[in-house]
């Protein structure tokens, strides 16, 4: 038997939160679709006159008419003149066919609205692993944020509109997906001129994160199954890149003189890559020797492998002179340089680069493309201006002297309020502090009870492979004031020391 219609629930479905915006007659047909769709309108049903609806509605009858033609047009009725308007026995049938077939799926596949079904055995394993959380406001102690509070702002906003002015429409079309040439020789002079590396502008890649460069190097470096080498602990951004490209993580341990080329050469794994973070291991703060980073290079070339060199924060280094990088050592050129503006400038940039031997250039370039295309390029060409006039270099000093005042504030800080609780363990550069948990105190239970305080403690248990797992936190500071870095420790030592 055949359902009257129902005018209360056409008004219900009209009223609906995302029609509202719409022309009076679109939601109307909006709402009589969906109707349809739902099966609450039987196939063949006859729809009121327009002339009636309208005056049920308190709507201009043209506003009903105009809803019944894109209705009719759609296929959702069918009009007979001298007769009426139908609700079409054609949708009908499709729904019926289509909802029987829903149900059949149901029971062959039970569970198939589960989070993370139907993606393939990669997109499974990339889903269940989880991805990286950044953190997208300023809080204690959050690792990786720099200062961005005192960013000179007013600068970059007025090297963006001469960007603008100078290059007008172009800077509107697709740019290079290597990179601005203006940008990679501002890079590649940095590079020669600060780090001691050894890079032509041809050798820049120009991209959005040390995370893109990880993808592509997991991608065209190392086939899925095959063996990739990470420091033990490590990067977990690097450990997420290669296992999102089916890699075998091989974890090689590092003690205070950074990665153990010993492990590394007794590696029988077939590994051809090594990740490392050679001027400032990520976490632990050791700076490879010298004589490891000459026996690193010599690993790279005997056995045909590549370096993949990260250097994320090493223009932050404040016990001396920051050592050269491995890039500018490796007489073998095997060596591939990661570099960001993440750090020195602030994250929401998105901007890093890398600086590849030259027989990758053109393949990481063409995956690059296919990716994403290109970096903006108003945004590499206003970076290229706060280079070029001195402004970069100007606001690393800057922050180095500033950060360098900030690690003895929280150095104090632990030293005087969490006394037998950790031990820091004092960095010679970088943003970040590895605190060292005394016996008996358990890192999840700390980090939870900080929580309660409104402390961030990133753990650094999780970023140890194997069943040896130091227990501590990795406490960022550089993006805090003194006060606040004072007011978070002291509000974390009463909430671990609350009985």
């Amino acid at each position: 038997m055949t359902r009257a219609f129902e005018l209360e629930t056409l008004k219900i479905r009209m009223n609906d939160a995302d029609l509202q915006l719409l022309d009076l007659h679109q939601r109307i047909q909006r709402a009589l679709r969906a109707l349809i769709l739902d099966g609450a309108l039987d196939p063949g049903m006859k729809l009121p006159a327009t002339r009636m609806l309208a005056k049920s509605l308190c709507v201009a009858r043209d506003t009903v008419e105009n809803a019944y033609v894109q209705l009719h047009r759609d296929g959702f009725i069918v009009r007979r003149e001298g007769s009426g308007s139908y609700v079409s026995k054609t949708i009908g049938t499709e729904l019926r066919g289509a909802a029987r077939r829903r149900m059949k799926l149901q029971d062959q596949k039970q569970g198939a609205n589960e989070p993370g079904s139907g993606l393939s055995r990669r997109g499974r394993m990339i889903f269940e692993s989880g991805g990286v959380t950044d953190q997208q406001a300023i809080k204690a102690f959050a690792t990786g944020l720099p200062e961005t509070r005192s960013f000179p702002t007013d600068v970059w906003e007025r090297l963006q509109r001469q960007a603008l002015k100078d290059y007008r429409s172009h800077v509107l079309l697709h740019g290079d997906p290597q990179g601005a040439e203006p940008l990679r020789k501002a890079i590649a002079t940095y590079l020669n001129l600060e780090r001691g590396a050894k890079v032509s502008p041809n050798q820049i890649l120009v991209l959005s994160s040390t995370r893109q460069a990880l993808f592509l190097c997991a991608q065209l470096l190392v086939d899925a199954g095959k063996a990739i080498l990470l420091e033990n602990p490590g990067y977990f951004g690097a450990k997420k890149a290669f296992e999102s490209a089916e890699n075998k993580i091989v974890p090689i341990d590092v003690d205070s003189q950074g990665i153990r080329t010993d492990l590394l050469r007794a590696d029988r794994s077939g590994a051809n890559c090594v990740y490392v973070t050679p001027s400032h291991q990520y976490p632990t703060g050791a700076t490879l020797s010298l004589e490891r980073r000459l026996d690193l290079t010599n690993w790279a070339a005997e056995n045909g492998g590549w370096i993949i060199e990260d250097d994320y924060d090493s223009e932050f280094h404040y016990d001396g002179l920051p050592t050269a990088c491995v890039q500018g050592l490796d007489k073998y050129n095997r060596t591939i340089y990661l570099g960001t503006f993440s750090k020195t400038l602030y994250p929401g940039l998105r901007m890093g680069y890398m600086a590849l031997p030259e027989e990758l250039v053109s393949a990481f370039t063409y995956a690059r493309s296919i990716m994403d295309g290109h970096t903006p390029q108003i945004l590499q060409l206003t970076l290229t201006r706060f280079m070029d006039d001195g402004h970069y270099n100007s606001h690393v000093r800057a922050m180095r002297k500033l950060y360098a005042e900030r690690r003895e504030v929280i150095l104090d800080a632990i030293n005087k309020h969490l006394e037998g609780i950790v031990t820091a363990v004092r960095p010679k550069g970088g943003l970040q502090i590895p605190c060292l948990l005394a016996t008996g105190w358990s890192e999840q239970e700390t980090i939870r009870r900080a929580a309660t305080a409104g402390v961030m403690l990133p753990g650094l248990s999780r970023l140890y492979a194997g069943e040896e797992k130091q227990q501590g936190w990795l406490l960022g500071y550089a993006s805090l004031t003194a006060y606040e870095i004072e007011a978070a420790i002291l509000r974390l030592s009463n909430s671990l020391r609350k009985k």
